[in-house]
């Protein structure tokens, strides 16, 4: 009976051993295959912006949540490994309905760094538990202005274009066109993301002359009328255009939009008609992949 609760115990012993050890080999193949590119991920959450991008060494950004938790969550859980359960810094375009909704799960759910957003105030129930539950998450915070730059490493950095000015503390009923808009960079690509700015602002931009010339665009405002001028399009000359988009009533994204961007020979990808979108950089080239 004793020899047979040895051989038990060394054969349990041996289980989790080589269970560990394959947990380590996952471990260390999913970080070696991790380390040298640069992986946007455009989620499917439906009519609202959230971005998943994963720098060459490992650190996690997220654009936005969505309008939906479960959709958010659901799409992170496919994109992270099980055990991680940090997210390094969480970007807040601006606090509408559509882009800060998943982000209230995410801040429940996950240890969050870092928050860049514009500190605006709103007067909504989504805004006031987001309000609270940064001041419970200990996060560092940065409030978004113009000339900021982000260093990952020597190779890549994203630097906030917009707002010109702190906008912290100031109440606004509207808050598209305070939107962050900022440039990630990675050796020879570059990804301009824009939130949910109007042609207001993308003249500011025009006549700023900041640089905003990008090989991928993220279209602002899910592809309205009121976003994406012919002037916007020029300076920006990009090769791929996402537009984050799902069923709705607005008419997203408009017709004539999506003219301007075939005028200009744009490829246009579209969460609604692709699903999930993955663009992966390894910094001269770009390679798409989609769900549909």
């Amino acid at each position: 009976m004793l020899k047979e609760k040895q051989n038990t115990k060394f054969l349990l012993i041996f289980i989790f051993f080589l269970v560990a050890l394959n947990l380590f080999a996952w471990f260390v193949v999913f970080n070696l295959t991790k380390n040298h590119f640069l992986e946007i991920n455009f989620l499917d959450v439906g009519q609202g912006d959230s971005i998943f991008i994963e720098t060459p060494n490992n650190y996690q950004i997220l654009i936005d949540g969505g309008p939906s938790p479960n959709d958010l969550i659901e799409n992170l859980s496919k994109l992270m490994p099980f055990y991680d359960r940090s997210i390094d810094l969480i970007i807040l375009t601006h606090p509408e309905k559509d882009h800060i909704t998943g982000l209230l799960e995410v801040l429940k759910r996950y240890k969050i760094k870092n928050i860049l957003w514009t500190g605006i105030i709103r007067d909504t129930s989504e805004w006031n538990e987001w309000n609270n539950l940064i001041k419970k998450e200990k996060s560092y915070i940065k409030i978004a202005k113009a000339g900021q730059k982000i260093i990952f490493n020597d190779l890549i950095y994203f630097t906030v274009l917009y707002p010109f000015e702190n906008l912290e503390g100031q109440i606004f009923n509207d808050s598209n066109d305070t939107s962050i808009v900022g440039k990630l960079v990675f050796k020879n690509n570059s990804f301009l993301f824009t939130g949910d700015i109007g042609k207001s602002v993308e003249k500011k931009l025009v006549d700023e002359n900041i640089e905003i010339d990008s090989d991928v665009l993220k279209i602002a405002h899910h592809g309205s009328k009121n976003s994406t001028s012919t002037e916007f399009l020029e300076k920006v000359s990009p090769e791929i255009a996402v537009i984050q988009v799902g069923k709705n009533n607005y008419g997203h994204p408009n017709n004539e939009v999506l003219a301007r961007l075939e005028q200009f020979d744009i490829t246009i990808l579209r969460n609604d008609k692709n699903g999930d979108i993955k663009i992966i950089s390894l910094g001269n080239n770009l390679k798409i992949k989609t769900e549909k």
